[in-house]
C-alpha cells in the first residue's frame, strides 16, 4: 500500500491508462475524496464529491496519483459522498 503522506491535496488522480479521473479534496481515512468540480466526466458523476479507495492506488508519480486501474473501471467503484 502506498504511504498516504504522499498524496497531497489538488494532486491530480489518474487510471493505469493514464486517463484524467479527478482531483484530490482530501484524505479521509482509507478513502480519496475528489473535488466536486473535478469529478464529471464520466457519465453521471458529475456535480457530487466521490470517494476512492486507498486501496486502489498503485503509486505516487511526479505529483499525480495513479491507480492500479483504468480509468473508467475506477469510476465504476466511485462512492458517492453524502
Amino acid at each position: 500500500m502506498v504511504d498516504k503522506s504522499q498524496i497531497q491535496e489538488h494532486a491530480e488522480v489518474i487510471g493505469a491508462d493514464g486517463v484524467h479521473l479527478g482531483t484530490v479534496d482530501h484524505l479521509d481515512g482509507d478513502r480519496i475524496k475528489l473535488t466536486k468540480a473535478d469529478s464529471g466526466q464520466f457519465e453521471g458523476q458529475g456535480g457530487k464529491h466521490h470517494y476512492i479507495p486507498l486501496g486502489l492506488v498503485a503509486g505516487v508519480e511526479e505529483g499525480k496519483v495513479r491507480l492500479s486501474a483504468n480509468a473508467d473501471v475506477a469510476a465504476d467503484l466511485f462512492e458517492e459522498a453524502e
